[in-house]
């Protein structure tokens, strides 16, 4: 039998198991939502520690913990909170937060939740016993001093998201980026033939195709940065509505120049708290930057699964590495499962964009936006697959991949697109009736133009020299 003890709320008492560091609120939380299983993204727990402990930090520097109003707190005191918040930042209870995401729209109970374990953490560094009836560093007057958590649960998301982008995101695409780029360049002299509408048209060089890749990885990094510096305002010190009700003129400026200094990511306090409070648009604006990433990244796969498509029947212009069985009939046969992967995640990612699109644009009425949970939980999600995913396909499959060079040049010459180098000297009429006659008689545009003499055979060699189709002539 799970042992409980009785932990008190303004709606009176309630059965708390004995050993959590979480009390009454969180434990009515868990019991309204059983929901889905899954509780907040760790990165947003870590988050909202991070925020109360620098909201602690300024409280403490202002005066306002230790001051004269309801139970001030004595200097050990204000250690020990500070330190439970910075080990909630930590990771160290994450244990402690079981509450649903599909909860309250603001998210009032994860709030709570943190401010609870705060408390109890605190009480138990000094005293020993985090379970005393009256709380001497207490959940609501201490921990969450100067805060609602209209202002302080959007914070923590915009802290968790861009903490996220810069640590995980960012440094996947680069590096993504590079394996592109350095594949480009060791593949700059291998000619193949291009591709429009699935149909061929001119050649180009390996090194070209996938040096585009490598750019749209480029772009996407530009992308990640965009989606993070569209969060660097804090709603902190807006409190319930937007006003700065019971908390110091001061307190938003400070905390978000706590978390610039904690994080190296230069957090501001908002321009306008009633909008900060209200709306949720950077986030809004946030994601639609993942989602074009995801776009970009679903496009990547795709082509390179195009490209390593064979291995008899297929392109096979690239020898993508085998990682597992494909087929569970078909003895031999090997997939493109890391380009699948990714499209999948991408996939996942788009439709992410809709709930966030839909949460902002219907969730904000007045002074507050009622799905927030929602909203970070799947940021904070869509990051982590994209981070993820990219990481997982450069480690089993962008580094090794290789240049299938004979498959890739064997079909330049077959092609009739080879047929627009001669438009300068021959016209696009004449041009075109050569390449029809070439696919009706399976010949070549060199066998055809050779047999009737279309150009003299060293202008004929310089127009369908196909390195030279792969870049511009004066």
């Amino acid at each position: 039998m799970t042992e409980f003890r009785i932990e008190h709320d303004s709606m009176g008492d309630v059965k708390v198991p004995a050993a959590a560091y979480y009390g009454a609120q969180t434990q009515r939380a868990v019991e309204n939502f059983p929901i889905s299983g899954q509780s907040l993204h760790p990165a947003l727990v870590h988050a909202m520690g991070r925020v109360k402990h620098a909201a602690a930090v300024a409280n403490r520097d202002l005066g306002k913990l230790t001051g004269s109003g309801k139970n001030p707190l004595d200097d050990q005191q204000v250690d020990a909170l500070l330190r439970a918040a910075g080990e909630v930042a930590e990771g160290k209870f994450d244990d402690e937060f079981p509450i649903d995401v599909y909860q309250t729209g603001s998210g009032t109970s994860s709030n709570m939740n943190v401010n609870e374990v705060i408390s109890n953490r605190a009480i138990e560094l000094i005293e020993g016993d985090r379970f005393a009836v009256e709380k001497p560093i207490h959940p609501n007057d201490h921990v969450n001093m100067g805060q609602s958590t209209n202002d302080t649960f959007p914070t923590a998301i915009h802290v968790a998201v861009a903490c996220q982008i810069r640590e995980r995101l960012v440094p996947a695409l680069k590096r993504f980026e590079q394996a592109l780029a350095d594949k480009a360049r060791a593949w700059d002299k291998i000619i193949k033939i291009g591709r429009t509408h699935l149909a061929d048209a001119t050649p180009l060089r390996l090194g070209q195709e996938v040096g585009g890749f490598a750019r749209q990885l480029g772009l996407s990094v530009e992308r990640a940065e965009r989606a993070l510096e569209a969060v660097l305002e804090l709603p902190v010190g807006g409190t319930a509505v937007g006003s700065g009700i019971n908390t110091h003129p001061e307190f938003g400026r400070r905390v978000a120049a706590v978390l610039a200094e904690q994080t190296d990511i230069p957090f501001v306090e908002a321009v306008d708290h009633f909008e900060a409070n209200a709306q949720r648009d950077g986030l809004v604006e946030c994601h639609g930057q993942l989602r074009t990433i995801a776009n970009t990244l679903f496009n990547v796969a795709n082509n390179i699964r195009w490209l390593g498509s064979g291995p008899r029947c297929g392109f096979y212009e690239l020898k993508l590495p085998d990682r597992q069985p494909g087929s569970s009939i078909m003895p031999g046969k090997v997939n493109p499962v890391m380009c699948e992967s990714m499209m999948q995640v991408a996939a996942r990612v788009m439709g992410h964009d809709q709930t966030i699109a839909f949460s902002g644009a219907s969730g904000g009425q007045f002074q507050l936006n009622i799905m927030m949970p929602v909203m970070g939980q799947t940021t904070l999600e869509s990051i982590s697959l994209l981070a993820g995913v990219t990481e997982a396909f450069v480690d089993f499959c962008a580094l090794d991949m290789e240049a299938n060079v004979e498959a890739a040049e064997a079909a330049v010459e077959r092609s009739l697109s080879m047929v627009t180098s001669l438009n300068p000297y021959i016209g696009y009429e004449k041009a075109a009736a050569l390449a029809k006659e070439a696919f009706k008689t399976g010949k070549t545009i060199r066998e055809l133009c050779q047999e009737q003499g279309v150009l003299p055979d060293e202008q004929l060699a310089e127009a369908l020299d196909p390195m030279r189709m792969t870049e511009p002539q004066e």
